[in-house]
């Protein structure tokens, strides 16, 4: 990857109620990598999301949570890429990710969005999908449950006792990505 600003967005739900949700691992992630940063989140209020500017794996970091519900997180993830001049291939999206097992983290560069709004709303805005991902597996719903209502539940008990090394795996996923380049995070994670 270059030595350009990275813009890092971590997804979720603003809300009491969806802090601890499944959906909002993205956020959790987030908020692993403001503390390494050790930065607070404030609010921009040109792009409608909360950032944390700092360095991360020697590069300039503009860590990102939209104040927008997931399906609508595009437009201020494209307001934070504007303002601060960030190429979509510069931007590394954390989001949560039915298709992988609890914990599993993988790295990817476009693609499709696997019916996750944030990421059809974040394609939209950007007018591209060719932006770097940072994939957190939560796993499938149980029996025939709507994955819509597993991803807004919160995680299990024993989930929960390894939710914390999960966002400190993905933190240092996004870290290799910005520090080595897609092919050789993923050489290295996968």
């Amino acid at each position: 990857m270059s030595t350009d600003t990275a813009l890092v967005i971590g997804l979720g739900n603003p809300g009491p109620q969806y802090e601890k949700t499944r959906h909002n691992i993205g956020f959790m992630v987030a908020g692993t990598l403001a503390g390494r940063m050790g930065g607070k989140f404030n609010a921009h209020k040109k792009s409608g999301a909360e950032i944390v500017e700092g360095r991360l794996a020697g590069r300039r970091v503009i860590l990102g949570k939209p104040r927008s519900y997931m399906n609508l997180s595009g437009a201020a993830v494209a307001g934070l890429a504007r303002f601060f001049s960030v190429d979509p291939s510069n931007i590394i999206v954390v989001h949560d990710e039915l298709d992988l097992d609890f914990g599993t983290i993988r790295l990817k560069l476009g693609g499709g969005e696997g019916g996750h709004n944030g990421l059809r709303s974040i394609s939209s805005s950007l007018s591209t999908k060719d932006y770097l991902r940072t994939r957190v597996g939560i796993g499938r719903p149980p029996g025939r449950m709507d994955p819509a209502d597993y991803v807004l539940k919160p995680f299990s008990a024993a989930e929960r006792k390894e939710l914390d090394l999960v966002c400190e795996e993905a933190a240092d996923a996004v870290e290799l990505l910005l520090e080595l380049g897609l092919e050789a995070a993923q050489n290295r994670l996968h």
